[in-house]
C-alpha cells in the first residue's frame, strides 16, 4: 500500500495507512503542533521511555503498537540559531518527508530497517518543524551498548549488514554505533536515515566506514581497532545481495 498524505492548516502528514489508520485515533494528541511535543504524548499516557541522543526519541505504546517518535533537532553551530526550526523549501524537501520516503523504499526492498509509520511537518512561514514515527524494535540495544561483549560473529554480521545497505546504494551519512541496533536474536538493524540518500558506488562507502570507526573509538577506545577490523572483515566477506 502506498504512502498517503493529509493536510490540515499548516500541518502535513505522510503516513502508512496500514499502520496508522487502523488505530483508535482519539487516543492520540490533537493533529498538528502537539504531535511534535513529547509532553503531549506523555500527558495521554503513551510514553513508556526514551532513547539517548540529540532530539530525545520517545518510546510510545499505542493500542499494543510499539512506536518511536523522533523529533528533528539540529546540532553544531546551527543549533545556536535554532535547535528545531528548518528553512522551508517545499514539502517534499522537508527532512521528514525525505526520510519517510527513503525508509519506506529500504523497507520494501527487504532491508533490516524499522517499518516507517508517519512523519509530521508543521510549517511556520519560512520555517518548519518535523518529527518521524517508526515502529520500535522490541528488546533491541544499540551496538554501542554491546561493544564490550560483542562476539566476532556479531561484528561480522554488522559488517555484512552494512554491506547490504551499501550494495543497495545507501549512503548513511551518520553511520555510528548508536544507529546500528541488535535485537534479542542478534539480528542487526540500521536506523536514522536523516539526510541519507541512494547513490551509485563511490568513495562515500569508505567515508561511512571511517565514521563508524570513529564511533568505536568514542564508545570503546581500548578495543576500537579490533572491533573495526572484524566489522570490515564481515563487510568484505559478504555477498553482493543488491547489485546495482
Amino acid at each position: 500500500m502506498s504512502l498517503t498524505t493529509y493536510h490540515h492548516r499548516n500541518a502535513h502528514i505522510l503516513y502508512d495507512p496500514a499502520r496508522l489508520a487502523q488505530l483508535d485515533l482519539p487516543v492520540l494528541p490533537a493533529f498538528g503542533e502537539a504531535w511534535l511535543d513529547p509532553e503531549a504524548w506523555d500527558e495521554r499516557g503513551l510514553v513508556v521511555g526514551s532513547a539517548p541522543g540529540r532530539g530525545a526519541s520517545q518510546f510510545l505504546t499505542i493500542d499494543a503498537h510499539q512506536w518511536v517518535l523522533r523529533p528533528y533537532r539540529r546540532g553544531g553551530i546551527a543549533a545556536k540559531v535554532s535547535q528545531a526550526d528548518y528553512l522551508w523549501t517545499g514539502l517534499e524537501r522537508t527532512r521528514g518527508f525525505r526520510e519517510m520516503r527513503l525508509t519506506r523504499t529500504l523497507f520494501e526492498r527487504g532491508l533490516p530497517v524499522p517499518a516507517p509509520v508517519a512523519t509530521i511537518v508543521v510549517r511556520h512561514g519560512l520555517t518548519y518543524r518535523a518529527a518521524l514515527i517508526t515502529e520500535r524494535l522490541a528488546s533491541s540495544q544499540a551496538l554501542a551498548e554491546r561493544l564490550a561483549d560483542a562476539t566476532p560473529r556479531l561484528l561480522a554480521d554488522v559488517g555484512a549488514t552494512i554491506r547490504r545497505f551499501h550494495d543497495a546504494g545507501l549512503d548513511h551519512v551518520d553511520l555510528n554505533a548508536r544507529n546500528l541496533l541488535v535485537s534479542a536474536d542478534d539480528k542487526v538493524w540500521l536506523i536514522d536515515f536523516d539526510r541519507c540518500r541512494l547513490r551509485p558506488p563511490g568513495d562515500w562507502r569508505q567515508r561511512n566506514l571511517s565514521r563508524l570507526k570513529r564511533s568505536f573509538v568514542r564508545f570503546s577506545p581500548a578495543s576500537a581497532q579490533d572491533t573495526y577490523d572484524l566489522v570490515v572483515e564481515g563487510y568484505h566477506d559478504a555477498p553482493n545481495t543488491h547489485p546495482r
